[in-house]
């Protein structure tokens, strides 16, 4: 038992990412579609590349989308109208002129026909008129159009055109008044007309709606079927038109059928499988070349919870709409995992993340496609994330690929640009705008997981920040002397492709503990006054070591992360204090170097490389009476090989051509600061 435990808290780290791993596994695998996928990958427009294929059993063909919004158009535009038609209305209508036909038709107004005549002729004529009825507006269809008018329970057969509108209804009147023997009466027939007409036809838009539903539905999405053992698709044959109907319909076909509980299970597996593969394979090259984030539970957590996180988004998109997939802003992805790591292990969870959302989306070819290279123009572009300029040029050109990938996929598709869908133009400007969501996203990951940015690196670097401007008030000589530093670490660091910005905050912040005895360090010795003449070897060497302990503790109590404390801690790695061992051993023979050493670590990294040879270099150079580009020269190749043979830089992954590199800078710069010049014969 005691062994088991002892080996369970062994391999916690590796059991911790194991696990981290399962769940997320079963938390992406959950919001899989779970049908089955579809053996064969084929595209629009391009030529089959697999052996001929023929049919295993009978399967109906689809129609196209084309296909059936058309056969859906030629119903909407031949289904019949209903209307309404109120008898009650025309009845009432008729009442009405009956009523005011005798008030109107004065006896001294008629003359030479007989009144009742009169009467009888607007009445019919107002019949006639309400044959068909009177609308107070009609939908806008062709006059043609056929029409059902519902009267009762009785229903007549017209066309549109044969209702009239209450507006038209005046025109007609008076054209058959001028055409009819009563001509002369054509004024007090249509004061009569006016105060009786009211429409009684509506247009019952919900009946026709229902109806036209009704024949909607009884469109066949298929048309013909495909017989087994018949022949579906030829190798080298483009999929296109009948032949691309027909994979259409297939794999719809599998992908809609229902499987057996035990089918169900086997496409569980397969998806887990090929998930944990793939995160698996994420976290092996994250232990390969990226050992420090294998190392730390806290960054590895941070990126599978935003490949989760993505996969979620999108899956839920889908889900929504699949036409709005292009809208999630996965490009977010590369730039924070870049922003907190580096742009190679950014593409790769890139990669990783999108080869997953390959099961979800639809034209998983397609957008593995544009999102690639999406990803990498996002790395390529964003080179320093905390300069917002960039990242609204990283934005434009990220829409800009975007567009330029769909316009030519849809002319492979389409042999054109006719029917280019904008609408899809727009969820790629929205997915570029939603982009800009990164800063943010950055300030909430920093607080949530702890974790350092160049956004907050440039907050650090501010000399007017509060400890910083305690550093120049208390020891102003170290505050120069940080300054400097960080002026050639960060030079050096771009000539090494390092992170300046990193390198700058830690030099900037490197010495602060020599703020609690400013005096003890002979750069803020104003006075000329030593307090190491009065102290043992031993005890001025333990307060120059102790430097580092107090600025660690400073910077812990000052909420300085961890990635610039480690500058604090690796900075004169386990070097020696070599003044006072010196002197030390000039008095006690038996003098142990332990106790002139710092305590380390080691530098890790190139950042911190660079800052020991950079700190080093300008604190010595002070020592030079009268430098010269020679002795400079020398100088610095002198302290750098003492570092090299002490084994500093064993732990950093900094190479020689590297340390080269960075040698020159330093001379360069030291040169530069000193304002060496040729000195001319007098």
């Amino acid at each position: 038992m005691a062994t088991v435990i002892k080996t369970f808290y062994k391999n916690q780290d590796l059991l911790y990412k194991l696990l981290l791993i399962a769940v997320c596994s079963v938390l992406i695998v959950y919001f899989l579609p779970k049908s089955g996928k579809f053996q064969y990958d084929f595209q629009k427009g391009f030529p089959w590349a697999n052996e001929n294929l023929y049919a295993d059993e009978d399967f109906a063909i689809l129609k196209s989308e084309e296909t059936l919004a058309q056969e859906r158009e030629e119903i909407r535009s031949q289904a019949f109208l209903y209307f309404d038609y109120d008898e009650k209305v025309m009845q009432d209508a008729i009442a009405r002129y009956e009523d005011s036909f005798s008030g109107v038709f004065k006896d001294s107004l008629v003359t030479n026909v007989s009144k009742s005549r009169l009467k009888d002729f607007g009445r019919d004529l107002l019949k006639d008129i309400y044959a068909t009825g009177i609308a107070k507006e009609k939908p806008t269809f062709d006059a043609s159009r056929l029409v059902y008018l519902k009267k009762g329970s009785e229903v007549t057969q017209v066309n549109l055109g044969q209702i009239y509108e209450a507006d038209d209804v005046s025109s007609e009147l008076q054209r058959r008044l001028n055409q009819s023997p009563y001509a002369s009466y054509k004024n007090l027939f249509l004061q009569v007309f006016y105060d009786s007409i009211e429409p009684n036809v509506v247009y019952n838009a919900t009946f026709t709606e229902n109806a036209i539903t009704a024949e909607l539905s009884q469109v066949s999405p298929t048309r013909g079927v495909v017989t087994k053992g018949s022949r579906i698709i030829a190798r080298g044959e483009l999929v296109e038109g009948e032949a691309l109907q027909k994979m259409i319909s297939l794999k719809a076909k599998y992908e809609t059928q229902n499987f057996s509980d035990s089918r169900y299970n086997w496409i569980v597996v397969g998806y887990v499988v090929l998930v944990v593969l793939a995160l698996v394979m994420l976290l092996l090259f994250i232990r390969n070349y990226r050992i420090k984030v294998y190392e730390n539970n806290t960054q590895v957590t941070f990126i599978l919870f935003n490949i989760l996180l993505m996969v979620l988004l999108t899956t839920a998109v889908v889900k929504f709409n699949p036409a709005y997939v292009y809208a999630v802003p996965l490009c977010i992805l590369p730039l924070i995992i870049k922003a907190f790591f580096d742009a190679r292990l950014g593409l790769f969870t890139h990669v990783i993340t999108i080869l997953l959302l390959g099961f979800i989306v639809p034209d998983s070819f397609e957008y593995f496609f544009l999102q690639v290279i999406a990803g990498i123009v996002t790395i390529l572009s964003t080179q320093e994330l905390y300069k917002r300029a960039n990242l609204f040029i990283s934005v434009g050109q990220i829409t800009l690929i975007y567009i330029i990938a769909y316009f030519a996929f849809n002319s492979i598709h389409q042999g054109g640009v006719e029917n280019l869908a904008w609408e899809n133009l727009g969820l790629f400007v929205l997915a570029g705008l939603a982009t800009l969501f990164v800063q943010p996203l950055i300030y909430i990951y920093e607080k949530i997981f702890g974790l350092v940015s160049d956004v907050s690196l440039l907050e650090l670097s501010d000399t007017n920040s509060k400890l910083l401007k305690q550093l120049a008030d208390k020891a102003p000589g170290t505050f120069h002397h940080s300054l400097n530093v960080a002026n050639l670490s960060e030079a050096a660091a771009n000539e090494i492709g390092a992170n300046a910005m990193l390198v700058r905050v830690g030099a900037l912040y490197h010495d602060i503990g020599k703020m609690n005895n400013p005096t003890d360090f002979t750069e803020n010795q104003a006075t000329g006054i030593n307090v190491h003449d009065d102290l043992s070897p031993k005890e001025s060497a333990r307060i120059i070591i102790d430097h580092v302990i107090d600025g660690i503790e400073i910077a812990r109590k000052n909420n300085l992360p961890d990635r610039v404390i480690d500058f604090i801690r690796t900075h004169h790695g386990t070097s020696t204090v070599h003044y006072f061992y010196m002197k030390e051993k000039a008095v006690n023979e038996d003098a142990v170097i332990t106790d002139f050493q710092y305590p380390g670590p080691l530098p890790f990294s190139k950042e911190t490389a660079i800052l020991m040879m950079a700190d080093s270099v300008e604190a010595a150079s002070k020592s030079l009476k009268n430098p010269t580009s020679i002795l400079i020269d020398s100088f610095v190749e002198k302290i750098v090989k003492k570092q090299m043979d002490d084994g500093q830089y064993l732990n950093a992954d900094i190479t020689f051509k590297e340390i080269q590199q960075v040698k020159k800078i330093l001379k360069k710069k030291l040169v530069n600061i000193y304002h060496l010049r040729v000195e001319y014969p007098e």
